[in-house]
């Protein structure tokens, strides 16, 4: 039930979605007597859009969750495994086109078969199953298996994990397959914006793991003041932090987590 929730919810909570809303609703009173109120909403979802599309509005919320922790020091030593969540994959793509589509965060991916490669040892666990609401697909767990193989890691060392439909369902099965030892030392690989609420429901569920960022969207503390080329461009970037930051905020207040903004 909480996750048919989340994505109906979720829907309405990026501000493309929600904005886009409030004009239709305002065309569709202008055939009403609530004129006024009509011009209003149509208005105001114009100023909007073009507010959080053209501003820096976007990177002013991606730059604290992409900044929040560090990219990985490889000077500890070899780490025993990774954890790859997944988010990489077009399933409906790739299981119409009978070839694996990535998407903007393949770079998951492509440095997991780089750590396999430095690190002859290392176990990785892709955790990922179907997160669609009507329409059934494959897990991408599946994808992404076939997909680290075709780029040279060996079977062996890979391990798909097709349950999880979320971040934290992403947390408590991994634990169950890495099963980790005192000791060990474990890598989180997800998208830096994406980092921060990823490393909180790990940690709430007992699996201590070391945060490897990658895919970062923006630049640095110049976007800040960077406008962008596109409307589509800036309510994409707007959309992905709005996601998370709420992400954030509810995963806190539901109890799935202990920290609202973890550090490393």
């Amino acid at each position: 039930m909480f996750f048919i929730l989340s994505k109906v919810l979720g829907f309405f909570a990026l501000p493309s979605n929600l904005l886009i809303t409030i004009g239709l609703v305002g065309l569709v009173l202008l055939l009403t007597r609530s004129r006024r109120l009509a011009s209003w909403l149509v208005v105001t979802s114009l100023v909007l859009l073009a507010l959080f599309g053209l501003s820096p509005l976007g990177n002013l919320l991606m730059l604290p969750l992409e900044e929040r922790f560090p990219p990985w020091d490889a000077s500890h030593g070899a780490p025993d495994g990774v954890i790859v969540l997944g988010g990489i994959i077009a399933e409906d793509v790739s299981a119409a086109r009978g070839a694996t589509a990535l998407n903007e965060a393949a770079e998951r991916v492509t440095v997991a078969v780089e750590l396999a490669r430095r690190y002859p040892n290392l176990r990785i666990i892709f955790s990922g199953g179907t997160n669609a609401l009507i329409f059934g697909e494959e897990a991408e767990a599946a994808f992404a298996v076939r997909q680290l193989e075709a780029l040279g890691v060996p079977h062996e060392r890979i391990t798909a994990e097709e349950q999880s439909r979320n971040t934290v369902e992403n947390a408590v099965f991994s634990r169950l397959i890495a099963n980790p030892r005192p000791g060990q030392r474990w890598l989180l690989l997800t998208s830096a914006f994406h980092m921060p609420r990823a490393i909180a429901v790990f940690r709430a569920a007992g699996f201590p793991v070391e945060a490897y960022p990658v895919d970062w969207r923006t630049t640095g503390p110049i976007d800040r003041v960077r406008p962008f080329p596109s409307v589509s461009e800036g309510l994409r970037r707007t959309d992905v932090a709005v996601h998370e930051w709420i992400g954030l905020l509810l995963y806190r207040l539901t109890g799935k987590t202990a920290e609202l903004f973890p550090g490393p």
